[in-house]
């Protein structure tokens, strides 16, 4: 068998459900099995009684005393007999709390086979390539930023920025700017982070500018809803379509979240093929309206 058909075979719903069948076989067989519902056999094998037991020491992180193991099994035989008990009295048939546990039982087995068999390589390649909009980088940007308040200064507040701006230009990159402008409630040094930090912050005509300005150099002003800003930009990542090892993990938790739906999906539609489904809608109502307008008709 090719590698290529091997993982075609792997991948089908139909061989997952058998693994799953075989897996409850194992399970049942491991613990001692208990008989059907309707047997008078119950039968507390080995395993059973070691799971009850681990399932002690994880809760008081001790073993059980010998006293302790016999009440273990002897309240697990009294829950298989009251859970027979009310199974052939068909107390769990119409109860939807049992109803919907049965059905998330069921779903979970179909999911956990969904992860069997981890995604490739190339199939997380051709997810992360047919959802790029998903996994994209917006881009980056590490800043500086000095403020003028036209609150404070009015009408001088464009022709402040000017000057300071000249002033910032001949002191350079390395410009001290403590002291310099207005005081305000964010800090002037912005470390690298995506641009939706600085959209937050100063708003998103701010933010938009600074994909626009260039790097290394004063500039401005800048306009945000507090006022005027003179900014340096230091650094700039532009936005783009990450590498699949940049965002493998998150690709391959999407990629079995789908997966995992499209097991379900395929496991109701053949479950579909073997019921006779009968949906006997009840006929609607009619309205007072309804009833209004046709009464006098029927009169006539």
């Amino acid at each position: 068998m090719t590698e290529s058909r091997r993982r075609r075979w792997l991948h089908e719903p139909l061989v997952h459900f058998l693994l799953i069948g075989a897996a409850l076989f194992l399970f049942f067989s491991w613990t001692g099995g208990s008989g059907g519902p309707d047997s008078s056999r119950i039968v507390i094998g080995p395993g059973q009684i070691e799971h009850l037991a681990v399932g002690f020491a994880r809760t008081w992180r001790r073993p059980p005393t010998p006293d302790e193991l016999k009440g273990l099994v002897d309240d697990y035989v009294r829950e298989e007999m009251a859970t027979r008990e009310a199974r052939s009295m068909g107390l769990d048939r119409e109860d939807t709390v049992i109803r919907r546990r049965l059905r998330q039982k069921l779903e979970f087995l179909v999911e956990d086979a969904a992860e069997a068999v981890p995604p490739t390589n190339a199939e997380l390649q051709a997810w992360l390539e047919a959802n790029p909009e998903d996994y994209h980088r917006e881009p980056e940007v590490a800043f500086q930023q000095v403020f003028l308040s036209p609150d404070r200064r009015g009408d001088r507040v464009e022709a402040d920025a000017r000057t300071l701006l000249q002033q910032l230009e001949a002191l350079g990159p390395d410009a001290d700017v403590e002291g310099l402008g207005d005081s305000i409630m964010l800090p002037g040094e912005f470390d690298l982070a995506p641009l939706l930090v600085a959209s937050r912050m100063f708003g998103n005509e701010f933010a938009n500018r600074l994909v626009e300005l260039e790097p290394g150099r004063w500039v401005g002003p800048v306009t945000s809803g507090y006022g005027l800003h003179l900014v340096f930009v230091r650094e700039r990542i532009e936005g783009r379509a990450p590498e699949l090892e940049d965002v493998r993990d998150a690709v391959a938790r999407d990629l079995l979240t789908s997966r995992r739906k499209e097991q379900l999906e395929t496991m109701y539609e053949r479950l579909l093929e073997e019921y006779d489904v009968v949906i006997d809608m009840p006929e609607p109502e009619a309205s007072p309206a309804t009833a209004d307008a046709t009464g006098p008709a029927e009169a006539r």
